[in-house]
C-alpha cells in the first residue's frame, strides 16, 4: 500500500437485505469515517475504489452504503476487506498533534540519546495512547508530551524521550 493512504477501518458485516456494510472504523469519534469518500478497499493484493452514498452510526457499529452494492450477497463479498483513504482526505492535525500513521516509523531515542528502536504502532489504553517501540526488544512507552514525550520531530523522522533504556 502507498504511503499516501491511510487506513481507516475494516468491513466486518453486512447490514440488511440492501447491500448495506458494516465497519469497524478506526477514526476517532468512529462515524467520522462516513466523511470521507471514496474509499479504497484492500484485500490481499486486489483493490477497489468505492463511493459512500450514504452511512450511519447504528448502535455501537457504523453501516454504509456503498456506490453499486445493492445486495446482501455482494456486500457479503467485501466482508475483511480494509478501508483507506488518501492521507490528503484528512484535515492537517494542528499544532502539536499527530496522526498516529505519521509516528509509526519513526525513530525514538531517549534523552541521552540512547537509540529504543521504531514506532511499530500505538495503542489506545483508556488513561493514554502509548507507542509500541520495536528495537532490541519491545518496549511500551505512555505518549504523555512534556512527560515521556519531549518531542516529536515529523521531518527528522525522530522522536526524543524521557525513558530508561533498561525499563
Amino acid at each position: 500500500m502507498s504511503e499516501c493512504h491511510v487506513s481507516v477501518g475494516k468491513i466486518s458485516g453486512v447490514f440488511g437485505i440492501k447491500g448495506w456494510v458494516k465497519v469497524f472504523s478506526f477514526t476517532d469519534p468512529r462515524e467520522n469515517i462516513l466523511t470521507y469518500s471514496p474509499w479504497l478497499l484492500k484485500r490481499n493484493d486486489e483493490t477497489k475504489v468505492v463511493a459512500i452514498v450514504d452511512g450511519q452510526l447504528q448502535g455501537k457499529t457504523i453501516v454504509a452504503q456503498l456506490a453499486d452494492i445493492n445486495d446482501r450477497d455482494q456486500a457479503e463479498s467485501l466482508m475483511g476487506w480494509d478501508v483507506y483513504i488518501l492521507k490528503n482526505q484528512l484535515p492537517k492535525a494542528l499544532k502539536g498533534e499527530y496522526y498516529w500513521s505519521d509516528l509509526i516509523g519513526l525513530s525514538v531515542e531517549t534523552i541521552d540519546n540512547v537509540n529504543l528502536g521504531l514506532v511499530d504502532g500505538l495503542l489506545e489504553t483508556g488513561a493514554n495512547d502509548v507507542l509500541i517501540v520495536q528495537g532490541d526488544r519491545e518496549r511500551v512507552i505512555p505518549f504523555l508530551q512534556g512527560q515521556t514525550i519531549i518531542n516529536v520531530d515529523l521531518e527528522a523522522g525522530k522522536i526524543i524521550v524521557d525513558w530508561d533504556p533498561e525499563f
